[in-house]
Parts: C-alpha cells; structure tokens; sequence
C-alpha cells in the first residue's frame, strides 16, 4: 500500500494539484491536513471521479484533516481521549475541540492524519496548548498499542516540530522560537519511546518538507522539516 501525507493548505484551492499527484504517484491513500473546509464544502467529486473515497473531519475554515483512499475506509474516528481544546470556553468552561485529528483503518492498517497545533510563540498560550495536545496524543497512542500490538499503525501529518538542528535551514535563525525548542522536541520524542519510529528518514535522511512562501523561502532551499510518518513495527 502506497501511502503519503501532505498539508494542502485549503483543498478547495488545491484540489487540482492533489489529485493530479495521487494519480501520477499510484497513490493509495493520502492523509491531508489543513483542509480548511467544512464536510459540505469538500470537492468530492474529483476525488470520487480519480477513485478516491474520502473521510473527514473539518469544522470550518481553520484547520481540517482527511483521508482519501482508493481501498475501503473502515473505524473512522475523530479526535482522540482527553484530547485538550483551545479558544473562548463555553458556559460550561470547556474549551473548544479543533479539527486536528482523524483516525481509520485502510485494509488492515491503522492510519491517523494530524494536524499539531503550531504553538505559534513561546510566551503564547496556544504553546502550551500544543504541548498538551502531543501529551495526550502520546498517552493515547501508548494505550492504543498495548490493546493492539500487532495492528499495523501510521501516524501522518504535519507535527509542527523540527526534531533536529538540521532540520531547519538555519537553528540560529530559531533562537527563541516555536518548532525547535526542547520541550518540543521531548514531545515528539515521546513516541519514539512509546515505540513509534520515523518511517521516512532512513530512506530519506535530509531535506524539507516545508518552505514558507510568503518569504519566498523555496527558491532558497530555506525549509524545514516538520512533516514526519511515525509508525509502529508492525507497519514498519
């Protein structure tokens, strides 16, 4: 099964461009993030006419995960236990759930496509947000495979953190920021400790993932590497 992740960044705006690549890639099943659309707004039809059946999970024109797949799509869920929220509390002082998180099943395997919350400043709550949210993810996922050992499991998507110094084009340039601070870094390790491994880059050890291009960084090869599939023995 040929499977990939990709943060489409508005799927309305890409769909062209996504199907094209799942076509001409023979790609069985994408997970997607940022789809940035509600259920009712999601352009189906190119999918279902390139032989795509597509779960999602979109709330509205923030964040938003999905994924398509040319096999049957089975034990989709949303969301994941104690997963934290963020924003202005409801009377009952809960916080709002995002869409960030989907799960499935694709022929026998185990598939999550996840959007991490960016944190966006150190001294900003959504920081502490992101942090929470990997905690939880990570506890989940600890849980998941105990019950389920030898289930094949992937975990797709843009995780938001650069593991690594050389991930990013330039640490100096990050000093004080979000994606390569230690906490961070911890949170992300925390699945390898759980018993996850980073799928792709023994195949792939440098490169990018993602370029901003509002700084015009592509041209520059100034990216990062914030993009990852994590997955257990059984699948690896």
């Amino acid at each position: 099964m040929r499977i990939a992740s990709w943060n489409v960044n508005s799927i309305r705006a890409r769909v062209e461009r996504v199907v094209d690549y799942l076509v001409r890639e023979d790609v069985d099943v994408v997970c997607m993030q940022e789809i940035k659309c509600r259920e009712n707004q999601f352009p189906y039809e190119q999918f279902t006419a390139a032989g795509y059946d597509v779960v999602l999970h979109g709330l509205n024109q923030w964040n938003g995960v999905a994924i398509a797949s040319r096999l049957p799509i089975t034990e989709v869920q949303v969301g994941f236990a104690n997963m934290p929220g963020f924003g202005t509390p409801a009377d009952d002082g809960s916080l709002p759930l995002e869409a960030r998180a989907l799960a499935a099943t694709v022929d026998g395997v185990r598939l999550w496509s996840l959007y991490v919350p960016n944190g966006r400043e150190l001294d900003n709550p959504h920081y502490a947000y992101k942090l929470a949210w990997l905690d939880a993810l990570a506890d989940d996922t600890r849980a998941w495979l105990a019950a389920h050992p030898t289930v094949p499991l992937a975990m797709l998507g843009d995780w938001n953190v650069a593991p690594y110094d050389h991930d990013v084009w330039d640490v100096n340039e990050f000093g004080g920021s979000t994606h390569v601070s230690q906490a961070e870094r911890d949170a992300f390790f925390a699945f390898e400790n759980v018993g996850l491994s980073d799928v792709v880059r023994p195949l792939v050890p440098d490169g990018y993932t993602y370029w901003d291009y509002k700084q015009l960084r592509f041209p520059k090869n100034e990216g990062m590497r914030i993009d990852f599939i994590l997955a257990n023995p059984a699948f690896a």
